[in-house]
């Protein structure tokens, strides 16, 4: 009785094996290796975590300018040259943080009675700088340079320092990690399921916080800020994080 078996069937010159015969090659294929197996069988759970981290807010974020009007251009820009540079030398001599110049302007003042057009009458200059200080010599440091020049105070915020930003951003990390962890922790074992692997990490941010503005715009003569005392609060910093575990 003649038998022929698929392992010694060799087909002749421009002959196909039969269909049947692949398929059962992909499947022998597909149950013998590992990897291909567990990548059918693989299941996820995704969440995402967010954590939170509070710090105290060290240093105190200044823009203060001089700002002076007079009849000629001239005049104006030496009498805002004078004052900003004392301003300066002041700020330098107190080893002030990130000291920079902001913004320098010098324009006509217009007037105009009864209907005519408008005829300049005069000059405003103003110079601009921002600096950073700790929170503790700032009401100080803002009354000493209105006294040497300073006209206005732009603005007031306060920050945390460098270091203790990024100290913070890690820490937040960390936590939203561990935020993830305890969701998924949570949503398996109500299911009577087994967390794994992580097989996913997805970072979606530790943002830096934007200083805390307490107050903008005004002139020195209006305010009292300069000699009153500067309290810093705290400033937060999220971050979020999101992890793929398989189960």
């Amino acid at each position: 009785m003649n038998q022929t078996f698929l392992s010694g069937y060799r087909p002749q010159s421009g002959q196909r094996l039969p269909a049947v015969s692949l398929l059962v090659g992909l499947l022998t294929l597909t149950l013998t290796n590992p990897v291909l197996a567990q990548e059918k069988l693989l299941r996820t759970l995704t969440v995402t975590g967010r954590g939170l981290e509070a710090i105290p807010t060290t240093k105190t974020q200044v823009q203060l300018g001089v700002e002076i009007q007079g009849k000629t251009a001239t005049e104006v820009q030496e009498e805002v040259a004078r004052r900003s540079s004392a301003v300066v030398e002041l700020l330098r001599s107190r080893q002030v943080e990130k000291l920079e110049t902001t913004g320098i302007r010098l324009n006509p003042v217009y007037r105009s009675e009864n209907n005519t057009a408008p005829q300049i009458t005069g000059y405003s200059g103003t110079n601009t700088v921002s600096f950073r200080a700790s929170t503790e010599q700032a009401g100080k440091l803002l009354d000493d340079a209105v006294q040497v020049g300073a006209t206005r105070i732009e603005g007031v915020s306060f920050t945390a320092s460098d270091e203790a930003i990024a100290s913070a951003q890690k820490q937040a990390l960390r936590k939203a990690t561990q935020d993830a962890q305890s969701q998924a922790d949570a949503v398996l074992s109500t299911l009577n399921l087994t967390r794994k692997d992580i097989v996913g990490i997805q970072i979606n941010g530790a943002t830096p916080p934007s200083p805390m503005p307490v107050f903008t715009g005004k002139d020195v003569l209006e305010s009292r800020l300069a000699t009153s005392p500067i309290i810093g609060g705290e400033q937060e910093v999220q971050a979020s994080v999101t992890l793929q575990i398989s189960y």
